[in-house]
């Protein structure tokens, strides 16, 4: 009996998430220690107490965002537009590569080749060298520009993988119904595919956050060159960069934990 009880109570604390944050826990301080262990040796003098300024102050007694939360709150812009757009662009190719059209099919497939098999830092370069000027569209939206193309390509994917996942039966009753091309997605196919694109519909959110640090490249001051630029200035190197890694670690683990959520919870139900 206490070998089954105790077997129990193990096989609890895996379950848990408490097994989850001890690891995580371990893991920092193994992280805290290395760090350590390797600015002891190379002689650094770490200086953590001028970092809040750049978070942070207070003038006429109001809390001031810092210039590491003003590129922070520029690049949730950015990732917001951004998004919007890819996710518009992604449908309108996933519904041209499944449609009877043969230029549609061709051009959505060249399109798809040519982005998703070049690095994002050349498209971004294009994006503000070439089709800003063609355009006359400043840095901001050469920036959307790059982004929405480059997240449009793998968001049309995810479109695509959801919408060919259902039944032929879904479309062979819409059509039963008399229902056109356009009412059976937006009424049969779509709402039924959604629930299947979430989870990884919100990794390729995370993807996109993580992708605009390139948009300091066209001299943006998302979070990434506000770090660069403050750490030029005054030396503070790991403080920093290791402060802006733990911004960007807060706003992705939320996340990262929604989409394993949707992924349970949209499992079961399928």
């Amino acid at each position: 009996m206490a070998a089954s009880a105790r077997s129990t109570t193990w096989s609890r604390f895996y379950r848990s998430p408490w097994r989850d944050i001890l690891q995580f826990a371990l893991l920092v301080a193994a992280v805290v220690w290395l760090v350590s262990l390797s600015s002891a040796r190379l002689g650094y003098n770490w200086q953590w107490y001028r970092v809040p300024r750049y978070l942070w102050s207070i003038r006429d007694g109001q809390l001031v965002p810092g210039s590491l939360i003003e590129g922070l709150l520029f690049t949730l812009r950015i990732s917001a537009v951004s998004l919007l757009c890819s996710l518009a662009l992604g449908l309108l190719v996933a519904l041209l590569r499944l449609s009877d059209s043969f230029m549609g099919r061709v051009l959505s497939r060249i399109y798809l080749e040519v982005i998703r098999n070049t690095p994002l830092v050349v498209q971004m370069y294009l994006a503000y060298f070439v089709a800003g000027p063609i355009l006359g569209i400043g840095r901001f939206a050469s920036a959307v520009l790059a982004l929405s193309l480059f997240e449009g390509s793998y968001m049309s994917e995810i479109f695509r993988a959801g919408i060919t996942s259902l039944h032929k039966g879904q479309w062979e009753a819409s059509y039963s119904l008399g229902l056109s091309m356009a009412d059976t997605y937006r009424f049969v196919i779509l709402p039924q595919a959604f629930r299947r694109l979430l989870p990884p519909m919100t990794g390729e959110v995370i993807s996109l956050i993580k992708n605009t640090s390139l948009v300091s490249l066209v001299s943006l001051a998302d979070l990434s060159m506000q770090a660069r630029v403050i750490a030029a200035d005054t030396f503070l190197t790991f403080e920093i960069w290791f402060t802006t890694a733990l911004i960007y670690l807060v706003i992705m683990l939320p996340l990262a934990f929604l989409a394993r959520w949707l992924e349970q919870r949209f499992t079961v139900l399928t």
